[in-house]
C-alpha cells in the first residue's frame, strides 16, 4: 500500500525502473563537479589549439626547431628542413596541412589511452561524471559496441607512437644546432624540446599496453629476470600515468607554441651558448 513516503521514480540512468529505487541522485555534498569540469576544459583547450595549429600549415619551422605537430613531414608541400625528417612519401598530391598526416598516430594513441578514456568519459559524456554520482544515460554498454569498441586498438597505436617518439628524439638532437645549422649550440628552445621529449617518453613507456607487453604474459618472473626488472620500472612509471599524461600533453603544446613564436618572428630564441 502506498504511504506517500516512497521516493519518486526517475526513469533515467541508474534511476530507471530496472534499478534499485533510490530517491536522491547522490549523497555527495562536496564540489564533485569541479574535477570533470576542469578535465573537460583542459582537454577542450588542447583540442581547439591543436586543431588551429594543424590546419594553419604555417610557422612550424624555425631552424633548428620543428614543431612536434609537423614532424615527420610526409608530403612535398612541407617547408624544407635541413637534415630534418622530410620524407615525401605522399608526393605532391597532398594539398592539405602535412600535420594531418602524422597527428593521427599520437592523437590516436592518446584518445585510446586508459587514462584519457576515464578523463573524457567523465568530462564530456558524464559516464559517470564522478564517483558515487549517477550517470544520466538510460543504458550502459561499455566498450562492447561501436564506436567505443574501437578503443581496443590502443595497443596498436602504442606501436605507432614508438617511432613518432623516436623521430621527436631526433628532432631534439637537431636542436643542438644554431640557425646556421652549426653544431654545439643550445638555445632556450633546446631546453623546451628536452623537457618535452623526456615527458613524451615517460608517458609512452608508462602506458598500460607497454607494461603488459614487457611482463604481462609472463607466468614465471624468476625465469625472466631482465623482463621482470623492466616490468618493475614501467610499473613505477605507470603509477604516475595520469600526471605524465597531462604534463606531456602540455609540454607538446608548449613546444609547438614556442616554435610558432620563433617562426612568426614574435620571439627571438635566446642562445645559452
Amino acid at each position: 500500500m502506498a504511504t506517500g513516503t516512497e521516493p519518486p521514480q526517475i526513469n533515467t540512468g541508474v534511476h530507471s525502473v530496472t534499478r534499485a529505487t533510490v530517491g536522491p541522485r547522490h549523497l555527495r555534498t562536496d564540489r564533485w563537479w569541479l574535477a570533470p569540469a576542469l578535465t573537460a576544459a583542459g582537454l577542450l583547450a588542447f583540442i581547439v589549439y591543436s586543431t588551429w595549429r594543424a590546419f594553419s600549415n604555417a610557422d612550424y619551422y624555425a631552424a633548428p626547431y620543428v614543431s612536434p605537430f609537423y614532424s615527420p613531414c610526409l608530403a612535398e608541400n612541407c617547408v624544407p628542413m635541413r637534415d630534418g625528417p622530410n620524407w615525401e612519401i605522399f608526393g605532391t598530391w597532398w594539398g592539405l596541412s602535412p600535420a594531418l598526416l602524422i597527428l593521427i598516430f599520437p592523437l590516436g594513441f592518446r584518445l585510446t589511452c586508459y587514462y584519457y578514456r576515464k578523463a573524457y568519459y567523465r568530462g564530456f559524456w558524464a559516464s559517470p561524471p564522478a564517483c558515487a554520482v549517477a550517470e544520466p544515460h538510460k543504458t550502459y554498454t561499455g566498450e562492447t559496441r561501436f564506436p567505443l569498441i574501437l578503443q581496443n586498438i590502443h595497443r596498436y597505436f602504442f606501436y605507432a607512437a614508438l617511432p613518432v617518439a623516436g623521430i621527436l628524439t631526433y628532432d631534439t638532437v637537431l636542436a643542438f644546432r644554431d640557425e646556421h645549422y652549426e653544431w654545439g649550440h643550445m638555445g632556450l628552445g633546446t631546453l623546451v624540446f628536452l623537457v618535452n621529449i623526456v615527458l613524451i617518453w615517460a608517458y609512452t613507456l608508462s602506458c598500460h599496453s607497454c607494461r603488459h607487453i614487457i611482463g604481462g604474459r609472463l607466468r614465471h618472473f624468476s625465469r625472466h629476470p631482465v623482463r621482470y626488472r623492466l616490468w618493475g620500472w614501467v610499473g613505477k612509471l605507470n603509477e604516475r600515468h595520469m600526471v605524465l599524461a597531462w604534463t606531456s600533453l602540455i609540454s607538446v603544446a608548449l613546444a609547438d607554441f614556442y616554435v610558432y613564436l620563433v617562426a612568426s618572428g614574435a620571439f627571438d630564441d635566446p642562445r645559452l651558448f
